[in-house]
């Protein structure tokens, strides 16, 4: 027997792990497709860590909510925050805020973590993208999804100042943010 042989028994019985998350066929249902004016971002939603906010986040895509909304608060080495409608930091939708759901996934290079105010159930429709390790926020923020490809394009997203917190002056928006189930 050669050694593709064993390789393919040794799948067919389970004896060889999954490929890793990043290798496995995407799922059309937890997969979005960001688009900024400088190309795509693919995100691989993660409902096995936090269910009620990846369906709050596909609820308001599913929408449009996110269309055109602005990356109002984008530090260097950080991460970028988008998803309020007025573009203060301080808006949300009209769905409900909702309940933490920390989790062991560490905070590092293209998470996505719910924002939130000081109270942990306060996360409604903001998220962040890391731009590099974050395991300070660890446990204290929701993850709910990875991003799988075009952190090139993340790394684009205007920088704010950071001596104002962030805060960008005619920042980039999201041109779209639709499943991928639904993109065309």
């Amino acid at each position: 027997m050669n050694r593709r042989h064993v390789v393919a028994l040794a799948l067919a019985a389970g004896l060889l792990a999954a490929a890793p998350a990043s290798a496995q066929t995407a799922d059309p249902q937890n997969t979005l497709v960001l688009t900024t004016k400088d190309g795509k971002v693919t995100i691989r939603l993660r409902p096995d860590l936090a269910p009620k906010h990846v369906e709050q986040v596909k609820a308001l895509a599913k929408r449009g909510f996110y269309d055109g909304i602005v990356f109002h608060r984008v530090i260097d080495g950080f991460m970028a925050q988008t998803g309020d409608p007025t573009g203060t930091g301080t808006g949300g939708s009209d769905l409900p805020n909702l309940p933490a759901e920390f989790s062991r996934e560490p905070f590092k290079r293209g998470t996505l973590g719910m924002a939130r105010s000081n109270s942990p159930n306060s996360a409604n429709s903001q998220f962040f993208i890391c731009f590099g390790d974050a395991s300070f926020l660890n446990g204290q923020y929701t993850v709910f999804g990875e991003v799988t490809s075009g952190m090139d394009v993340v790394d684009k997203i205007k920088k704010g100042d950071p001596n104002a917190n962030g805060l960008v002056k005619s920042p980039d928006k999201i041109v779209s943010l639709k499943l991928a189930a639904d993109a065309k």
